[in-house]
């Protein structure tokens, strides 16, 4: 699908959907818990629904109503699956798998898409072995899935490096299960704050861990259970990033509603990144929400570390184009790896439109201030751009046209319908 973007002025409010991270995590730790548990306010975007698929692949039985959604995990535990876990587009659910997997005397296959089909999980899969499972990929010589996975891990240490925080929470949500005690050691622990929500949502279901000051050591002990839980999830920071950047570009106000600020997810970040180019931001956590007044003018010369919060390069990017000045940005290692390279598809498509970037093995830095007109650009199947991509037509010259926009669903599903009612100019072609 295609879909068009021309120069608009917004106004109004939006809500933002449940947050993918939180979906994900309560819905595969739910299924760890022999009963019955709610889940308000839970993303219906695509990868959520491929971790509630890979719940119901592991024992769990789902029953999904319009905001509640509610998972009964089988009470002996998780049964191996009768069939290959196809976990769709969310790296997230293949990797949780994995560990989940290692629970069990029986083998897993677990697979995805395309996408899914290139991310790297070889180390996951070591660090498993370290704790007594066997596990390796299907494909000789390729570091991705399809995975094949035999437990049971008994625990022990392991040791990851902590380029992808998925991996560090993917065994400390199955740890707990474990008859033995875990201890796991990280060298270069990034994406902090994604370890934190894991480590909050086990206590929501009734496990504990520590974890040292900085990150590198965690400690669960075995024998634990997961209990069900009534939980709400949160509004989703990473997808407020998108129409806070609108409204700045555009120079627009608008409230953002149905945010936690209490909640610990990493892109809360972006607010003070914006605040830092000049962005008019009015923040009310008692109304758990955000007014965003943008003027049509920011300014950069500011440098962004990204290590514990990737996701939000694509939104920003688009920011850091209209800014006067040059922006950095810093520690993009892991945004490299998600559905795509995000770092060389936002600087690809951005120069399609007139922008000026640079880009290192690192860093991308993007020189702001030029003057961007639409064209025919792709979203690469990746949601994040997908949405970047849209804003970014809002405030340019003449129109954009987006292909295969449609998969920004994946983590905000009303989000054609919700910008639209701001004001947004978006066609479907």
């Amino acid at each position: 699908m295609i879909v068009s973007s021309e120069r608009s002025s917004l106004r109004g409010s939006i809500a933002v959907p449940g947050s993918k991270s939180h979906t994900i995590r309560a819905v595969l730790l739910a299924s760890m818990a022999g009963g019955t548990s709610t889940l308000r306010n839970p993303l219906r975007g695509l990868d959520a629904v491929s971790a509630l698929a890979a719940a119901e692949s592991f024992g769990a039985v789902t029953d999904r109503k319009d905001g509640v959604w509610t998972i009964r995990g089988p009470s002996g535990g998780l049964i191996p699956p009768g069939n290959y876990v196809d976990c769709g587009n969310s790296g997230s659910t293949a990797y949780f798998a994995c560990s989940m997997a290692a629970l069990l005397d029986g083998w897993t296959y677990i697979t995805g898409d395309e996408q899914i089909r290139r991310r790297p999980v070889k180390a996951l899969l070591s660090a498993l072995g370290e704790l007594g499972a066997r596990a390796w990929t299907a494909r000789p010589g390729v570091d991705a899935c399809p995975v094949v996975v035999h437990g049971p891990m008994k625990g022990g240490t392991a040791r990851l490096d902590g380029l992808f925080s998925q991996y560090v929470s993917s065994i400390l949500m199955s740890a707990p299960l474990l008859e033995n005690d875990t201890e796991i050691l990280v060298e270069n622990p990034g994406e902090r704050p994604y370890l934190d929500l894991t480590l909050d949502w086990m206590k929501r279901y009734g496990v504990t861990a520590e974890r040292s000051a900085d990150y590198r050591r965690f400690f669960v002990r075995g024998g634990q259970r997961y209990t069900p839980a009534d939980t709400v999830i949160a509004g989703d920071w990473s997808a407020a990033a998108f129409p806070a950047v609108a409204a700045l570009v555009t120079g627009s106000t608008i409230t953002i509603e149905s945010l936690d600020y209490n909640d610990g997810h990493g892109d809360k970040a972006v607010l003070d990144f914006l605040v830092r180019m000049g962005a008019g931001i009015e923040q009310d956590p008692a109304g758990n929400r955000l007014v965003v007044r943008g003027d049509g003018t920011l300014s950069s010369g500011i440098r962004i570390d990204l290590r514990d919060c990737p996701d939000a390069l694509p939104a920003l990017a688009v920011a850091a184009a209209r800014a006067e000045g040059d922006t950095l940005f810093s520690g993009l290692a892991v945004t490299r790896l998600k559905e795509t390279d995000r770092v060389q598809v936002m600087a690809s498509e951005l120069t399609k439109m007139g922008a000026r970037i640079e880009c290192d093995a690192d860093t991308m830095t993007v020189h702001g201030g030029r003057e961007l007109r639409g064209t025919l650009v792709e979203s690469h199947g990746d949601h994040r751009v997908a949405m970047a991509l849209l804003i970014c037509g809002l405030a340019s010259g003449g129109t954009t046209f987006v292909k295969d926009a449609e998969c920004a669903e994946v983590s905000f599903p009303a989000f054609f319908q919700a910008m639209s009612a701001l004001g947004a100019s978006f066609k479907t072609r």
